[in-house]
């Protein structure tokens, strides 16, 4: 059955649309939130096109989502890793042997850390022509290292443009025909396209800060910078999309991988702290809450879709204007409402069947450092958690390698070893876990030498 949220909540979110659309005059404002695959709630306030007055913009309605784009790209790369045609630490020129750039490697670009210059050479935005393939790369040669390697975050188009080449080389056929085959049609997501397609699609603008007379920009064709920010969505593409980001499909990328995506690789927020960026994927963190995802700008429409993965609930936010508020803000907005005052119905406690022998001998409360922990078993599976850890961090999962010996799969001190000593009768006494000295009872570095032996 689908999810549904109260009147109450969808009279809340519109007002926050409504607001947005006052105050910053826009044409259209469309937000939506999603929650794993079910799309909660969706409202358009103004107009798609001005040239159809009091039409809202509707889930169906398509919006050029620009770098949303460099998601998708992303998730392409990282399969290409998976499937051992690329390492995130090879560099461009192993790709493209014409690169007179060297050294700069794919979790750079993936990351923006390169340090190259933002825009492909040509004042691109000025004159609103744009490379071809081949133009890109002679362009790339041409183009400057601003920064040094991981200075500090950079955002480069340019980067993201050449890893569609780099794509591109590799399988064999366009970037678009490489997101079309392997991503678009898997999910199902048949109205993300390159550019618009015959369907409906909100009208770009342009309002200008002394009048209030909309002027129409123009839609362009970016060309081979498209990976970088040139499809077009709806909200109902978006929100499978979003919920690919929340728990990925395996067969277009691991859940393994679309994890790493979400490991910061530098912060971009040096004042705040308070974004940071992945391979290829915002992070955004708000109070106990990081939200993965990313924002848009074409001439006339400013995008931005995140989503909370632990709870599967996103936010979706299209404009059709270029003088737009933070699509950021708005779509976390929305989707924190729906998460603070209709979240989703908690899971009822499930008995487990069985605790593993080997483990009956390990549970309940040990000490390493002085400090308590709780070894329990869930589900057949050894966990640990620090006594006071706050509920929001996860606790520590083990999966066993052989007897006694279990690797750290998540939470604290993931991938180290869990070892278990025990004595002539079997009796569990002591575990060394990163290392570290683990004991029923709390001892000072040292001290547990001193213990007469039996």
């Amino acid at each position: 059955m689908p999810q549904m949220i109260s009147e109450q909540s969808e009279r809340a979110l519109r007002r926050i649309l409504l607001e947005r659309q006052r105050k910053h005059r826009l044409p259209g404002v469309l937000g939506a939130v999603s929650r794993g695959k079910d799309l909660l709630w969706s409202g358009g306030v103004g107009s798609g096109d001005l040239s159809r007055s009091g039409e809202p913009p509707t889930a169906d309605t398509q919006f050029l989502i620009a770098s949303i784009s460099k998601t998708f790209t992303a998730v392409l790369v990282m399969a290409l890793r998976d499937e051992g045609k690329l390492s995130l630490d090879d560099t461009v020129e192993q790709f493209i042997p014409e690169s007179k750039h060297t050294g700069i490697t794919i979790r750079q670009m993936l990351s923006h850390v390169t340090g190259m210059q933002r825009e492909p050479v040509g004042d691109i935005w000025e004159v609103l022509r744009y490379p071809d393939r081949h133009e890109l790369v002679a362009g790339w040669n041409e183009a400057e290292k601003i920064l040094r390697p991981h200075h500090r975050w950079h955002y480069s188009n340019l980067c993201y443009s050449m890893l569609g080449e780099v794509v591109a080389r590799i399988e064999g056929r366009d970037w678009i025909d490489c997101i079309q085959a392997r991503i678009l049609s898997p999910l199902g997501m048949t109205r993300t396209t390159l550019g618009f397609d015959d369907g409906a699609h909100a009208v770009g603008y342009y309002v200008p800060p002394y009048s209030d007379v909309p002027v129409v920009e123009p839609v362009l064709d970016i060309k081979a910078m498209a990976c970088a920010g040139g499809l077009a969505s709806t909200v109902t593409d978006l929100a499978t999309w979003t919920a690919f980001l929340a728990d990925p499909n395996d067969e277009i990328l691991s859940g393994d991988s679309l994890e790493e995506m979400c490991q910061p690789q530098i912060v971009a927020d040096l004042e705040g702290w308070q974004l940071a960026w992945g391979l290829g994927l915002m992070l955004l963190r708000l109070e106990d809450r990081i939200w993965v995802g990313h924002t848009g700008g074409m001439p006339g429409h400013i995008t931005g879709i995140f989503v909370d993965r632990g709870a599967k609930t996103a936010g979706i936010a299209l404009m059709n204007s270029s003088s737009a508020p933070d699509p950021a803000a708005l779509a976390v907005e929305l989707a924190t409402y729906v998460l603070t005052n209709d979240p989703a119905e908690l899971e009822p406690w499930t008995p487990g069947t069985e605790v593993p022998a080997e483990l009956v001998g390990v549970l309940g409360r040990w000490f390493s450092e002085g400090a308590p922990f709780t070894f329990t078993v869930r589900d057949g599976r050894l966990e640990a958690r620090a006594d006071g850890q706050p509920e929001h961090k996860p606790p520590s999962v083990f999966a066993k390698i052989s007897d006694d010996l279990y690797r750290t799969e998540s939470g604290r001190e993931t991938g180290e070893l869990l070892r278990i000593a025990r004595g002539p009768d079997g009796t569990v006494t002591k575990m060394n876990w990163a290392t570290y000295l683990v004991t029923r009872e709390p001892y000072a570095f040292g001290e547990w030498l001193d213990e007469p032996t039996t």
